[in-house]
């Protein structure tokens, strides 16, 4: 009996002692365990792996698909940086929800990696297909605008003409618009020729036309003139008249007040980018889920919530192009059946102007200053773990020397070539640009999901052959048949360049880093550099 006492006596101090053990390691873990960084996109998540090793566990805010630029920040990620050690970001410019999210996140030791800290953000826009607007200062050529009547009614077709007061070998026309004195021009789509035509949408407006040179210098302008709408109160000069004229100014009312069908049918839009810049030509396509025998489409755009809706007079397919001018936007589209009630419609969307602030945020793409971005990942971890301090420094300096490898492949590889120009569909890569002497073209806007206009792809077809372009680029993971049909269409080829702004599935699957999805670029680039 006393035997049997004993071993239960001793059994019990054993799990005694090792319970308390337990809970001894389980408080040293808490106490002791992992730095908790959390990181923003992709390239943050990467550069802080690379310098933290096994030490830290980070975690990357954006995930797989989604896009820094206009991400969303949850209830969770908030808790999650509001937990966290260290929260590393690239810049305001890059991700603008950082500011909001920080002034949320209650975090008094929270310490904050900003890794464009010590880079000028510059503007590195090399060329695009907007034009400089610079007058040639060796014409003398003066225009005039002929054609234009005393005043037209809603509906009406203005057809005017641009005429020089001498010849000129130049073609490359632009009209420019503006709703009243103190507004800014804004480019007229689809109007690149001498002659003008434009369906006259309800509101007066001033006009003017524009001959570039083949440098994209304004080689001469005419003086604006006035384009009177004048619908005499809203009653027309007779029936037929009343008919053609009344039906525009309808087709927003039929929109919002219904119409004979029983539903309205669904439009989805394609082809929309996640941003666009100031100049860029935005391409959308109006899709129904069957085929109809309706072919009368409108496109409407707003600037916000509040305004009203405004028709866009030059859209009547389901085909849309829009030059943007620098202000954000909603867009979406309407078919109107025989009887002109509204058949379908679409959901708004919305058209994202970001130029960064005239700042360039890609400065990850820069192997150089890839480098400095590490070195303040570096520092801040030591400061959230001063115990961790040369293993983030051994870390740093191991990663930093892949990065000089790189930036001595691109040296080597680009030092002596002749054509040093590369067209690109995101302008993304201008630091890059920048550092190894290379000239960034952007087609601006140009989408993989629509089929650009004939007037567009002769836009593009001309910058093709201006700068002898064999390649255009896209973003890795947007390459499509549109991509094929532009190829074919101006005569090129394409391939695609890793921007990493995205995780996407590709690097994934293919298990690339930042240093193995920067080699593939330096291949691809030589396809055009050479």
């Amino acid at each position: 009996m006393k035997r049997n006492w004993l071993v239960i006596i001793l059994f019990s101090l054993i799990l005694s002692v090792t319970l308390l053990g337990c809970n001894q390691n389980e408080d040293a873990s808490t106490t002791n365990g992992e730095l908790s960084v959390v990181t923003s996109f992709y390239p943050m998540y990467e550069f802080t792996q690379q310098v933290a090793g096994d030490r830290a566990d980070v975690s990357l805010m954006v995930s797989a698909g989604e896009n820094a630029h206009h991400y969303e920040p949850s209830a969770q990620d908030v808790a999650g940086v509001s937990k966290a050690d260290v929260f590393v970001y690239s810049s305001e410019e890059m991700e603008h929800w950082v500011e909001s999210l920080l002034n949320t996140v209650e975090n008094d030791d929270l310490v904050i990696a900003r890794t464009a800290d010590g880079v000028d953000l510059v503007d590195t826009e090399s060329s695009d297909l907007a034009h400089a607007g610079e007058q040639n200062e060796e014409s003398n050529a003066n225009m005039t605008i002929q054609g234009v009547a005393d005043h037209y009614h809603t509906g009406d077709m203005i057809e005017l003409t641009a005429e020089l007061n001498e010849e000129a070998e130049y073609d490359h026309w632009h009209w420019y618009r503006k709703e009243h004195t103190d507004a800014e021009w804004e480019t007229v789509p689809n109007q690149g020729e001498a002659e003008f035509e434009y369906e006259a949408s309800g509101e007066s407006f001033e006009l003017r036309a524009a001959l570039f040179d083949d440098s994209h210098n304004e080689y001469a302008a005419s003086e604006s003139i006035e384009i009177v709408i004048d619908d005499h109160n809203g009653h027309h000069h007779g029936d037929d008249e009343e008919g053609e004229h009344d039906h525009d100014q309808a087709d927003s009312e039929e929109s919002s007040q219904g119409n004979e069908h029983e539903s309205v049918q669904s439009v989805e839009i394609v082809g929309l980018a996640d941003h666009y810049h100031t100049g860029d030509v935005v391409t959308l396509e109006a899709e129904l889920p069957e085929d109809v025998n309706y072919d009368h489409w409108h496109w409407y755009i707003r600037e916000n919530d509040t305004e009203e809706w405004e028709t866009l007079s030059d859209q009547g397919t389901s085909h849309f192009e829009y030059k943007t001018t620098g202000k954000s936007f909603e867009v979406r589209a309407l078919l109107f059946d025989e009887d002109h009630n509204t058949y379908a419609e679409s959901e708004p969307v919305s058209i994202i102007i970001d130029d960064h602030e005239s700042h360039d945020p890609h400065i990850w793409l820069d192997p150089v200053l890839a480098q400095e971005q590490v070195n303040i990942i570096r520092d801040a971890l030591i400061e959230a773990d001063p115990d961790g301090k040369d293993i983030y420094e051994k870390n740093a300096e191991a990663f930093n020397e892949e990065l000089q490898t790189l930036d001595k492949e691109y040296q080597d590889v680009l030092k002596d070539v002749e054509n040093r120009a590369f067209v690109v569909q995101h302008q993304a890569f201008g630091y890059l640009a920048q550092r190894y002497n290379l000239e960034q073209i952007a087609i601006g806007g140009l989408s993989t999901e629509v089929e650009p206009s004939p007037s567009r792809l002769g836009e593009i077809s001309d910058l093709v052959k201006e700068h002898n372009v064999p390649v255009i680029y896209y973003q890795q993971g947007a390459n499509s048949a549109i991509a094929e049909t532009v190829a074919t269409e101006t005569g090129t080829e394409t391939a695609a360049l890793y921007d990493l702004e995205v995780l996407s599935q590709e690097l994934q699957d293919e298990d690339l880093g930042y240093v193995e999805a920067m080699r593939q670029n330096l291949k691809s680039l030589q396809l055009s550099i050479k």
